[in-house]
């Protein structure tokens, strides 16, 4: 293995915050969006989104918890329908469409006529949007101790940067892989989330249900 077996679930966490953030899905929307605006601009514009993706679901690690249960909310339920809003949302990224729970069609204009893009609708709901959110507290449960979290928030700093890397290279990275090349990246994390989706709706339902084990 290449990584020690007890590294595995930070690894599944980092690898599933990636997908569902999916940054180069992002970079479409990005350069429609910014088309008219400067090179400056199109730069303050991808650090505002990252640090605004970061800010988001950081936050949703330290107190997703408290929320759900200010709201009465158990976990089970939680993670099935979590793992349903993810499910759908993967099914659109292997049609290579974004689903409208991170990005309707209103909100595409609303945000063409916006001076600042950077935090709606690029940051959430495009990337840090519900399903991203849900994910993360789910992650968040799993790793009760603050170590744990720790690690987390590393993780989803990490995916930031990335997310900054991808927009501020977004016109290189676009003419690179074409709309082809862009789409198959989709479907790819599209299949990942998918997965991670249905484990996270089967786990709730055990548990909800526990006549279906």
């Amino acid at each position: 293995m290449i990584f020690p077996p007890e590294y595995t679930p930070y690894i599944k966490a980092l690898v599933g915050v990636l997908a569902i953030v999916n940054p180069l899905g992002a970079i479409p929307v990005f350069l429609s969006l910014s088309a008219e605006r400067t090179i400056t601009e199109c730069k303050n514009i991808a650090r505002t989104s990252a640090v605004s993706v970061a800010i988001i679901l950081i936050t949703a690690v330290w107190i997703g918890d408290g929320m759900l249960a200010f709201f009465g909310i158990g976990i089970p339920a939680f993670r099935t329908g979590g793992g349903l809003l993810i499910v759908l949302m993967a099914i659109s990224m292997l049609h290579a469409k974004q689903s409208h729970s991170q990005h309707s069609p209103a909100e595409a204009v609303e945000a063409s006529d916006k001076e600042n893009i950077a935090v709606v609708p690029l940051a959430i709901p495009l990337m840090a949007g519900p399903g991203g959110i849900s994910l993360v507290i789910i992650y968040a449960h799993q790793f009760a101790n603050w170590h744990d979290r720790l690690i987390l928030t590393a993780g989803i700093s990490i995916v930031a940067l990335l997310v900054w890397l991808a927009l501020r290279l977004a016109t290189p990275i676009g003419k690179k892989l074409g709309v082809i090349g862009l789409n198959i990246a989709t479907r790819i994390m599209g299949l990942l989330l998918a997965a991670i989706g249905v484990q996270m709706m089967t786990a709730g339902l055990l548990i909800l249900l526990p006549g279906l084990a």
